[in-house]
């Protein structure tokens, strides 16, 4: 059996704001760093068995701060990446709605099958994500497996492991800053066991600004 453990990176300077945050790359703040590190020293208490990232900055430097104190290389995973915002990158949302109120209001009422212009949509996403977690399951027979990734990502991979319609990826699925989401993959298929857990912050850290 696999333990299957997805967290979003840390706190950026994006996150905060509520930008949109997809294909660019920024680092963790001081905030997310914090975050990081609290996970870290939480999760070494486990014996694992890989880790892996996507290849953005911040989910690097998250996956670093457990993968340091376990021992373990992080491999990078380019399937594990946030979804492309394309035109609307590093934009606020509220900016987004009152500057393009028809397109954004378009593309808020199926995420799913639109994306926004110039990125990607969330059924693209999951033909990306979900091989993702195939190829582990053939790579590793059995232990214990960390992917950092992002918001929508985790949150469209968790509807694909719950046999949930991807469309409500965003009404069904919270997954914070540095929440993690745990499942065990059984020869019967997933079962959730834990989502979008902040347990392992600190108060101060479980409750930040920005989405």
């Amino acid at each position: 059996m696999i333990e299957l453990y997805l967290i979003r990176h840390g706190q950026t300077d994006y996150s905060r704001e509520n930008r949109f945050c997809g294909a660019i790359d920024p680092p963790l703040n001081d905030v997310g760093l914090r975050m990081a590190d609290a996970f870290g020293q939480a999760y070494a208490l486990h014996a694992w068995t890989a880790i892996y990232a996507s290849p953005r900055v911040r989910t690097r430097q998250t996956a670093e701060a457990l993968a340091r104190r376990v021992k373990l290389e992080v491999q990078v995973e380019d399937g594990l990446a946030e979804i492309s915002y394309g035109e609307w990158e590093g934009l606020r949302h509220d900016d987004v709605r009152a500057k393009w109120p028809e397109a954004y209001a378009y593309w808020a009422a199926d995420t799913a099958s639109r994306g926004t212009p110039g990125g990607e949509t969330a059924f693209q996403v999951a033909a990306r994500a979900a091989p993702v977690i195939e190829r582990l399951k053939a790579r590793h027979a059995s232990g214990r497996i960390l992917l950092v990734s992002h918001k929508a990502t985790i949150r469209i991979l968790a509807c694909a492991l719950l046999g949930l319609d991807v469309r409500l990826f965003r009404d069904r699925i919270a997954q914070p800053v540095a929440a993690v989401t745990s499942f065990e993959l059984k020869e019967t298929g997933p079962r959730l066991l834990s989502l979008g857990d902040v347990s392992h912050l600190p108060p101060d850290l479980r409750d930040a600004e920005g989405t």
